[in-house]
């Protein structure tokens, strides 16, 4: 399928772990417009200059959490609906209302299935996010088409 660039939906993945970066970029550049962040500060430098229609948000992050950076998102006028999916390693009941609390439209736990993912963007931006079929590869965790 055929898009031009500027009519797909816009995502930013926030992670300081390259590999996850990676994994996404394989299942969903395809379907939209991925940006990349490695820490909260090169994500709020990439809010202010591209429109931005859907954010991957982990918690655990070097400087500012994931969690202080969903509040400042939030805080923001052209931000404030944007859809935040935390995807993260923190899995307790307590973390899932921290992540709540802060903002968050959804809470996914790392590992995650590549199709609950898809699912989820699909469900806030509209789209056909991913192939129906998604396989992680044994060796590397890295989806497979």
């Amino acid at each position: 399928m055929t898009h031009s660039l500027s009519s797909l939906p816009s995502i930013l993945s926030v992670d300081d772990d390259r590999l996850i970066h990676l994994l996404i970029e394989r299942m969903l550049s395809d379907r939209c417009r991925l940006f990349i962040a490695l820490n909260a500060e090169e994500a709020l430098s990439q809010l202010l200059h591209q429109k931005i229609d859907l954010l991957l948000l982990d918690v655990s992050m070097p400087g500012i959490s994931g969690l202080e950076l969903c509040r400042i998102v939030r805080q923001l006028p052209h931000c404030e609906k944007i859809p935040i999916i935390m995807l993260t390693g923190r899995n307790s009941p307590f973390d899932r209302v921290q992540g709540c609390l802060a903002g968050a439209t959804e809470y996914l736990t790392k590992p995650f299935q590549p199709n609950k993912l898809c699912q989820i963007v699909d469900r806030y931006l509209g789209t056909s996010a991913c192939h129906s079929t998604c396989v992680l590869d044994d060796r590397t965790s890295i989806a497979n088409r």
